[in-house]
């Protein structure tokens, strides 16, 4: 009698971090996997991302003959080398280097778009591995024992003959943080998932200038706004715009911006900015010419339980920790890699192994979303004076060498769960 372990049909909805790097371990232990995502080809576009403590890890174990993922993305790095504080003079108040990847820029830099790349090219080295873009999940029918039935419509350029039914043993939902997979599993409580932090903020790049360098910038305004300018290597600079959302209008107002046109969006992000100081009016020019524009409400996600039948959540989909954490990616990672790690393991029982996903992950993710009291909006004062005090303090940080305690490699989420070794 044979005891080989079963290979499953699996569909990852979602071509993004999380998703491609759930496919690599499951592809790995032998699985077909199929990743269906809305765009019409991989979204390599996107802001700075950093990789910390347990997130690294997995990039080491991703390792295989054919590739190294490890040193392709550390061959992609930003380089960046720290975080600058300023002032409308652009006089550094406060100056945090790199140290250890828990500080403000974590152990490795790199941009989101060069990231997915790295993770593309890992799975293009494995066999069992079928994208297909310009479609989404429709309609998810459990009612089978065995399998799933999975509706996937929509397609470019000819959406209405691109409608087909497919059964899968595993559906992972790695759609971001709007997750239409994890409202169609999870119904209502899928739809009130997302906890908003009371910000906003746009991503775009903008031509180089002579004021920048290898160290990021972080410039406040008064009534709750920020600018945030990185380095980049593909000869760019990274900017994005934050502001709070105090007041019920403003959210109101930005809450519809999302239906709108690009255009109309940057008219509002521009006003809102225009008498910002700096270098908002730089800023702001190159925004008007971005051709890689994106607004956010910033957010966390949270869900009592993260699978439904045969249905299971990973990275943003399921609990996003917020752009403000600095551990997107991380999270995302390490709920892919021990995802992975356990269906490899109980392929006879997804349930069970979606059970002890949700078991091993859950104290990560807990401290993972635990954010500093009164983030953002300590970071983000109202006044002039709230400013003043804000550099005032960080500057005592740095005086008295305080801010190398982030720098001594305690990640606290990775302190929250040993990561497990599933010897893929």
């Amino acid at each position: 009698m044979s005891h080989e372990k079963p290979k499953l049909d699996i569909l990852i909805s979602g071509a993004g971090i999380a998703g491609l790097a759930a496919a690599h371990f499951l592809l790995r232990a032998g699985h077909a996997v199929t990743i269906v995502e809305r765009a019409t080809a991989l979204r390599a576009s996107g802001q700075n991302v950093d990789v910390r403590g347990h997130g690294l890890t997995i990039l080491q174990r991703m390792k295989i003959p054919q590739f190294n993922a490890e040193e392709a993305v550390r061959a992609k790095t930003t380089k960046e080398k720290g975080l600058r504080f300023v002032d409308a003079a652009d006089s550094t108040r406060a100056e945090f280097p790199v140290a250890g990847g828990t500080a403000f820029t974590g152990e490795i830099e790199i941009m989101r778009g060069d990231l997915a790349r790295v993770l593309y090219e890992s799975v293009q080295h494995l066999s069992g591995i079928e994208f297909i873009f310009g479609k989404r999940i429709e309609s998810i029918d459990q009612s089978m024992q065995e399998k799933a039935a999975v509706k996937l419509n929509g397609g470019w350029p000819n959406e209405a003959e691109l409608t087909t039914v497919r059964h899968f043993d595993l559906v992972i939902a790695a759609d971001g943080i709007m997750s239409s997979t994890r409202t169609l599993a999870f119904q209502e409580a899928g739809a009130s998932a997302i906890k908003p932090l009371g910000q906003w903020s746009c991503w775009f790049s903008i031509p180089w200038s002579g004021s920048d360098s290898a160290w990021a910038r972080w410039y406040n305004a008064t009534k709750g706004r920020m600018v945030l300018i990185r380095p980049d290597n593909h000869k760019v600079t990274r900017v994005s715009l934050w502001t709070m959302t105090r007041d019920a209008g403003v959210e109101e107002s930005l809450t519809d911006l999302l239906g709108s046109s690009p255009a109309q969006q940057k008219q509002y992000w521009t006003k809102l900015f225009q008498d910002a100081g700096w270098e908002a009016a730089r800023v702001l020019d190159g925004l008007d010419n971005a051709d890689d524009f994106y607004m956010q409400k910033i957010a966390q996600v949270k869900m009592d339980s993260w699978s439904s039948g045969r249905v299971v959540l990973i990275g943003d989909a399921g609990y996003c920790p917020s752009p403000v954490s600095g551990m997107g990616v991380t999270t995302a990672l390490t709920g892919a890699y021990v995802l992975a790690g356990e269906v490899n393991q109980s392929p006879n029982d997804v349930q069970a192994a979606c059970n002890a996903y949700e078991r091993k992950l859950r104290p990560f993710v807990d401290v993972a979303q635990k954010l500093a009291p009164g983030t953002p909006g300590a970071a983000n004062p109202e006044s002039a004076w709230g400013i003043w005090f804000l550099h005032r303090f960080l500057g005592l940080i740095v005086w008295t060498g305080l801010y190398k305690l982030f720098g001594s490699g305690i990640n606290p989420p990775s302190r929250a769960m040993d990561l497990p070794d599933y010897g893929t």
